[in-house]
């Protein structure tokens, strides 16, 4: 798959990337962080919510974009317009042609299957499919773990907080990630857990938009780095729950997974009290009257999506069941592929 990045452009380019649902250790992803919890690492899977990067080649000089999911669009009459800038109507692909600097007009058009403000990384995975698509259209010849630094970089600019690593595996690779934060470096492996039976055990709910992501991260990561011992505690803790729910599911101890799930939720109520809503906390109560075994929020939280683990054979009637309560469920298919080109 490296190999296909080189290819010649013909025409418009499509790259596509999947979404995430993340398991467990979030936050702690954030440079240096994991630096001060030796063996941390994080648990997260792609889903089949897709972001989409279309490039069409234009005559001249002029550089148009346009988000099919937002409605918005913005153009400049050559790059050198668009590189003087400093605020933009589409800062993710703005940035990023920043970075890329084109020598020829383009349409840039980018989708997101992902609700606002899900938690389930939508600008990260739209991040990736732009980068290999302007990467390809500038013949610039990346791996994969070269786009990641790009996007991860380059998303922290448009942001203005440091921006974690594990939202960008996923939909780079697809599957099920490990993602061991260690001292020589970020190293994502695949878990050998059958797709066919995430998807028999787990529902994914949205259940609004939520407040800026980055910003209630930017809170916890202030509290760490400024000695708060109970937050450094909670992370301590944080970094063992995904160690063991990693030992977990490769050996399919899915009791054990609920039980680690729980408390992974309970601690970072403790770190951040506005993780949750109202409605987030009815849905897990409502959930767990009729076959949940155990809930969390994806991403920093406020709002956005719940990922809620399941008696097996018991997802239909969740789903239902959330429904009625006010959750919209999302369809739950793990991405088996991560990014991809598209004819």
């Amino acid at each position: 798959m490296e190999a296909s990045w080189t290819l010649p452009k013909q025409g418009a380019i499509i790259a596509q990337a999947p979404c995430r649902a993340d398991l467990a250790g979030g936050t702690i992803d954030l440079w240096p962080l994991y630096m001060f919890h030796p063996g941390a690492l994080t648990l997260n899977f792609a889903v089949n919510i897709l972001t989409t990067c279309r490039i069409t080649p234009l005559k001249g000089k002029r550089i148009q974009l346009r988000s099919v999911d937002t409605r918005r669009e913005e153009t400049f009459s050559s790059f050198e317009e668009l590189r003087r800038g400093r605020r933009f109507r589409l800062p993710l692909a703005a940035r990023l042609l920043q970075f890329f600097a084109p020598k020829e007009g383009l349409l840039i058009e980018t989708d997101s299957e992902s609700p606002a403000g899900a938690g389930i990384s939508g600008s990260s995975a739209l991040m990736i499919a732009t980068t290999a698509a302007l990467a390809r259209f500038t013949d610039h010849h990346l791996t994969l773990e070269q786009m990641r630094v790009i996007a991860q970089n380059i998303e922290a600019q448009i942001i203005n907080v440091p921006t974690g690593c594990q939202d960008y595996y996923p939909a780079l690779y697809g599957g099920v990630s490990a993602i061991h934060l260690n001292a020589d470096g970020i190293h994502r492996e695949s878990v050998p857990v059958s797709p066919e039976e995430i998807e028999s055990r787990f529902v994914l709910v949205y259940t609004g938009a939520p407040r800026q992501s980055g910003i209630n991260n930017w809170e916890v990561f202030q509290a760490h780095i400024n000695g708060d011992k109970r937050v450094f505690r909670n992370f301590e803790r944080i970094a063992e729950i995904a160690r063991f729910m990693y030992q977990s599911l490769l050996r399919a101890d899915w009791n054990e997974v609920a039980r680690l799930l729980r408390e992974e939720w309970k601690l970072r109520r403790t770190n951040a009290p506005g993780i949750t809503t109202p409605l987030i906390d009815k849905l897990i109560s409502v959930a767990a009257r009729n076959g949940g075994r155990a809930a969390k929020v994806c991403g920093a939280g406020g709002g956005g999506c719940v990922i809620f683990l399941v008696e097996k054979g018991a997802a239909s009637r969740v789903a239902t069941v959330i429904g009625d309560n006010g959750g919209r469920v999302l369809p739950l298919q793990v991405a088996r592929d991560g990014l991809r080109f598209a004819s």
